[in-house]
């Protein structure tokens, strides 16, 4: 995902493994307040706690998106326009 974001690729600074809080998310772009998450298999199991993350995190004023995997893996460049769409409606 870092291979299609990084570089103002969106139109936006993209940052990665970002401290927010008492979290760290997979990316971020600060300008926006969007964090973008991409979710393994184990977060099938910890729904509780990223709905938990989500809230902390809208809290503080961050809209938060997230994707699996599979999402990812399957058709970055999709997802990329998604974020893209998300970013420039923000």
């Amino acid at each position: 995902m870092w291979q299609t974001l990084k570089g103002n690729s969106t139109g936006y600074r993209i940052r990665r493994q970002q401290i927010i809080g008492r979290y760290i998310v997979d990316f971020v772009c600060l300008s926006k307040s969007l964090v973008i998450e991409v979710d393994g298999k184990i977060h099938e199991k910890q729904r509780a706690y990223d709905r938990m993350r989500t809230e902390h995190l809208n809290c503080l004023g961050y809209d938060v998106i997230r994707f699996t995997n599979e999402e990812v893996m399957s058709d970055p460049d999709t997802i990329k326009k998604q974020i893209e769409l998300i970013l420039k409606t923000k």
